[in-house]
């Protein structure tokens, strides 16, 4: 691949610059106003409800309305908050989603209207753009985290924290998932690595996105997406459930609809990072790239906006079919599994282009090699997990008391939840005469065995 010229994007004149920030502020507000109707439209169509149709066609000015709603709502601060802290925080989370799309290729070179001048759309493109987007991208947890300390709320406190440790924990999945792409483009440029997909590795002359070649690298960056932005069935720091609102429960008017606009806008502009790194950017898709010309000009916006939006209805199919997670499960889902299998991966698309370029896959004995390789490892992962299985089977397990702090608890792990807390009688007993967990002892002279209430349960605790 030829390296592309950079210097097109600093030779633009100020107006020119300023046209192109603009243009990339008014796509990016658009979407996030029918990215809030498309959603509320897929999720009834999901559920067989209409969803919102009153105003204007189709229901389209319904985020309008909502607007205007939260606009005259009534904002107030909490007593006990931090005045200052508290009206910044809602900026620190929306300026950075902002921001990251300024390196998102739109479209390639275009004419601006009424003159004779080109430009690629695209407000600037750097030697680490990509790097650059996730570290704009990580700024936002300061803006929760900042909200839910100044809030003076433990539940606004508890949302922060638990945000906190979600972005950090994904953040780091999510940019062992990009490593191979550098590794493929040869760069960090978004431009660049658009160009890449469409001059690399080709079946019968049509260019295979990154999305095929680096799969695994796709679907970990999809699951760590969600969990960056906060969505569901990842939505922890909001789990209304738990922590009522999570760390905006205390903010209210525009200031709430600037962490509700946020959110929309971070999910705009991680789909948008999908598409330039996986899906080709504003590259026509099938059948249509074979036809010249499709994705020049003004008609590559036409390919990035179709794919930003299938991204978006990911987004919107996983919040109307996947239940809430549990904060430990997802926790441990990305520090247990996540992370290990990115820095394996990572690993063995290194060795992969090394291999390339020095010709270590050349030869029978190389690929005979391969498959002996991989049908060990198979067999091992078949068998070993089988003797897995057998030793949990023969491990008893353990004994749960529900009120030993004193107030009920779920079970975890392999503990024993006690029959409803004795209530109700076992119905296994052994032959010495003793009953279940929670059951009646052995019988004595007073006739048949009793339940113990919850009372004497719990006395004979104490």
């Amino acid at each position: 691949m030829n390296a592309l010229d950079l210097e097109v994007f600093f030779n633009d004149t100020w107006w020119v610059v300023l046209l192109k920030a603009l243009f990339a502020l008014v796509v990016l507000l658009v979407l996030t106003l029918f990215t809030i109707w498309y959603e509320r439209r897929v999720v009834a169509f999901m559920q067989h409800r209409k969803g919102p149709n009153m105003n204007g066609p189709f229901g389209l000015l319904q985020s309008l309305a909502d607007g205007m709603k939260l606009m005259f709502k009534e904002d107030f601060t909490p007593t006990a908050a931090d005045k200052l802290v508290f009206m910044i925080a809602p900026f620190v989370v929306a300026i950075p989603a902002i921001t990251a799309f300024a390196v998102i290729p739109m479209a390639g070179e275009v004419r601006i209207p009424f003159t004779e001048i080109t430009t690629p759309l695209q407000v600037t493109d750097l030697p680490v753009s990509v790097l650059f987007i996730v570290a704009i991208a990580s700024i936002g947890v300061y803006g929760i985290v900042l909200a839910g300390w100044s809030s003076g709320s433990t539940y606004a406190l508890l949302g922060a924290l638990r945000s906190s440790a979600q972005v950090i924990s994904y953040e780091v999945a999510m940019g062992l998932a990009l490593v191979a792409v550098f590794l493929y483009a040869g760069s960090l440029s978004t431009s660049e690595i658009v160009d890449a997909q469409s001059e690399s590795t080709t079946v019968l002359g049509i260019p295979l996105w990154f999305a095929v070649q680096l799969f695994p690298s796709f679907v970990i960056y999809l699951i760590s997406m969600v969990g960056e932005t906060n969505r569901a069935p990842f939505d922890l720091p909001e789990a209304e459930g738990e922590l009522v609102g999570g760390f905006h429960t205390e903010y209210s008017s525009m200031r709430f609809a600037m962490f509700f606009m946020a959110e929309y806008m971070n999910m705009i502009t991680v789909s948008a990072l999908a598409v330039t790194l996986f899906l080709g950017g504003y590259r026509a898709p099938l059948p249509f790239n074979l036809i010249p010309g499709a994705d020049e000009g003004y008609w590559g916006l036409l390919w990035f906006l179709v794919k930003v939006l299938v991204m978006l209805f990911i987004f919107v199919w996983l919040r109307g079919t996947l239940p809430r997670m549990r904060y430990d499960q997802f926790m441990r889902f990305g520090w247990r599994w996540l992370i290990p299998i990115s820095l394996v991966w990572t690993v063995m698309v290194a060795v992969l282009r090394l291999g390339q370029q020095e010709g270590w896959f050349r030869g029978t004995g190389f690929w005979v090699g391969a498959v002996v390789v991989f049908v060990a490892l198979l067999a091992l992962s078949f068998f070993g997990g089988q003797e897995k299985e057998a030793e949990l089977q023969s491990t008893a397990p353990a004994e749960f008391d529900a009120f030993a702090g004193g107030y009920p608890v779920p079970p975890m792990g392999d503990q024993v939840l006690p029959e409803f807390a004795s209530v109700l009688s076992g119905t296994d007993d052994d032959p010495n005469g003793q009953a279940g967990p929670g059951g009646p002892g052995p019988a004595d002279d007073e006739g048949p065995p009793r339940e113990r209430s919850r009372v004497e349960y719990l006395g004979e605790e104490a």
